[in-house]
């Protein structure tokens, strides 16, 4: 589409008016503090809105500076991120926090360029603390933006390929007000999350539809194009719940591993043959089956259960020193951090 500078001006316009008639009232839109609007972003990475609230007001909550979360101890940090998804983005939020505190003086970059620095910040992120925190005309460009753009200005470029990138990004820093940058990316991302949805889009009461490539032309549904779509992977978990007395066998997540810094419990695919001996030796009920969903993964997960006699204890307590799980009274499990999966099969047990 062959647009003149007054019609970038006039895409611009129409954006922020529907963005003011249509105003969220969300808590990191009312500061400037980069502390918060980074702590937003990290959070709303590939998380919904409605999902993600909660777990900013707690956040916030229990660390109100980024002084607080660098000295958080990370269990704490994951256990308060539990049910989220993503743990990566957790350990890269405390990481952060830790190198803003310690090495930063507690001060957050103010440009873009500096953000993008800073470990789990990538351009998306970097975009948005500066614009919003510091008024920097840089454009935010996320899945909405990229599906605003598209279907807008007819872009058939797939938006899963380096190239887009590129080309959204640079479409983007033309559109963006150099005297309004924070409110234009603001309303670019409501309008794209709200209005022109990814299906079903209110196309019938849009104020750019005379001006829409996509709705002109039929194209609405074809708009953005992803041909490069992520391939999602079957796997089967059998997990061995293993009780003695009052105590559970858990075992923590390693470096390296999706899971990194949560706790389990032992399964199949790590467990050593004494594990496997125990089982054999003891009847086991017929297993639990739970399907959990990943971003990559759809998992298939047993769950066998296991009392051992208060009399096998001292064997127990040994077997788990010598293979590297720990012994942790039910009292003491909320306590720790762990996956959705597991938090809803101990949900299902009452615990």
């Amino acid at each position: 589409m062959d647009l003149k500078t007054s019609d970038y001006q006039a895409f611009s316009s129409y954006i922020i008016s529907w963005y003011r008639a249509n105003p969220r009232d969300l808590p990191w839109r009312n500061t400037r503090d980069p502390y918060k609007i980074w702590l937003s972003e990290i959070i709303l990475q590939q998380t919904r809105v409605a999902q993600g609230l909660p777990y900013y007001y707690a956040f916030s909550e229990a660390y109100p500076t980024v002084k607080e979360l660098a000295l958080a101890p990370e269990a704490e940090v994951l256990r308060l991120w539990q049910g989220l998804g993503y743990y990566s983005r957790a350990r890269n939020l405390h990481a952060c926090a830790k190198h803003i505190w310690f090495d930063m003086a507690g001060l957050f970059p103010n440009t873009y360029e500096d953000l993008l620095v800073l470990k789990g910040v990538g351009s998306y992120t970097a975009a948005a603390i500066s614009s919003f925190a510091f008024d920097e005309v840089r454009a935010v460009v996320d899945g909405n933006v990229y599906r605003v753009l598209a279907r807008y200005f007819g872009i058939g470029t797939d938006i899963a390929s380096g190239k887009a990138k590129r080309e959204f990004e640079t479409l983007a820093n033309e559109l963006i007000p150099k005297d309004n940058p924070s409110e234009f990316n603001q309303s670019m991302m409501d309008f794209g999350a709200r209005q022109c949805t990814p299906k079903n889009p209110n196309c019938g009461n849009c104020p750019l539809q005379l001006s829409c490539f996509a709705f002109q032309k039929d194209l609405v549904k074809e708009l953005p194009v992803k041909i490069n779509k992520v391939e999602v992977k079957e796997r089967d978990l059998h997990y061995y719940v293993i009780r003695c007395g009052e105590d559970w066998v858990w075992k923590k997540r390693t470096a390296g591993d999706i899971w990194e810094g949560l706790h389990d419990f032992p399964n199949a695919a790590n467990s050593s043959a004494g594990l496997e001996s125990i089982f054999e030796a003891h009847p086991q009920p017929f297993p639990k089956k739970y399907r959990h969903i990943l971003s990559h993964q759809k998992l298939n997960a047993s769950f066998s259960e296991l009392k051992i006699p208060l009399a096998k204890y001292p064997e127990l307590a040994e077997w788990c020193e010598n293979e590297g799980y720990m012994l942790v009274a039910e009292s003491e499990i909320e306590y720790l951090a762990k996956p959705k999966l597991i938090v809803n099969f101990l949900n299902d047990q009452g615990i």
